[in-house]
């Protein structure tokens, strides 16, 4: 089986799952530019590795695991996704940790490889035979950040699926009962056009929009203040002192039905814009 060094970009919401405690859809961008999703990936084993002191299991940081193509099962037709070999993670290697210095250049050095900025070349590279379903965007112009009330509950479907017993993995005997955790309130999205001056609006489903949520929630005891703190950082902070690009990813269940646009915000990639020097200040010889 293949074993897969990648940079670790994208961490989305957290979803139900029957059979592996709630899972977090991983992506990143491997040496060579291109995407990988790896699918699933637990997020108790991410919370244990924090747990553990494992700092390194921040985004931007280099790790390696032994994979398999999810096309070889018939699972995903998308040709970015691929799943662990094992399922408890132990062969999974944390290496370095890219930071921000420089105005964030390492990080870019890796990012910005390959970018887009047509979206309806985007969306013709997701349809066969290629089924693209990963991709960095850089919007021409982020017009607006929608907030929109979601539904406050899980599916009865999902929330049986959190509240059965799951096996120990360490101790196949023994059953641990799970409980319901938070559901998002809310839908974030941001609106905004191409090169080509299409106008789009896409769902922001990285896992980090959802934790600033609930912390400004704790923080303030307010929803509609939690919310308007999310987007003075996204909307107000980014558009103004930050240059914004995209992490687009397909959601499975509208790519496999050809949806006309089957793509999300997955993750932001936000370096400081580049300071611009004063005209008046430089001199003419």
């Amino acid at each position: 089986m293949p074993r897969k060094k990648f940079l670790l970009t994208v961490t989305t919401y957290p979803l139900p799952s029957r059979t592996y405690d709630e899972l977090v859809c991983t992506a990143g961008i491997c040496e060579d530019g291109s995407w990988i999703r790896i699918y699933p990936m637990p997020l108790s084993y991410l919370r244990e590795q924090k747990l553990k002191g494992v700092t390194k299991v921040r985004k931007y940081t280099w790790m390696e695991l032994d994979v398999v193509p999810r096309t070889d099962s018939k699972k995903d037709f998308r040709p970015e996704s691929y799943s662990p070999v094992h399922y408890d993670f132990t062969d999974v290697r944390f290496l370095e940790h890219i930071d921000t210095k420089n105005n964030w250049a390492e990080r870019k050095k890796w990012c910005l490889k390959n970018i887009y900025t047509n979206l309806t070349t985007l969306i013709e590279e997701s349809k066969a035979p290629t089924n693209k379903s990963l991709a960095t965007f850089k919007p021409a112009k982020i017009i607006n950040f929608l907030i929109e009330e979601d539904e406050r509950e899980w599916k009865e479907k999902w929330k049986a699926q959190f509240v059965q017993y799951q096996l120990n993995f360490d101790n196949p005997e023994q059953v641990i009962k799970r409980s319901i955790p938070r559901k998002m309130p809310y839908r974030f999205s941001y609106v905004f056009i191409d090169d080509e001056g299409r106008e789009s609006t896409l769902m922001i489903e990285d896992w980090e929009i959802e934790e600033l949520y609930f912390n400004c929630l704790k923080a303030y005891g307010s929803e509609k203040v939690a919310c308007q703190k999310v987007k003075e950082k996204y909307f107000d902070t980014y558009i103004t002192k930050h240059d914004i690009y995209l992490f687009l990813g397909t959601q499975y269940q509208h790519h496999i039905k050809r949806a006309k646009n089957p793509f999300v915000i997955i993750g932001v990639f936000a370096p400081q814009k580049a300071k611009q020097e004063d005209p008046s200040q430089l001199s003419l010889f």
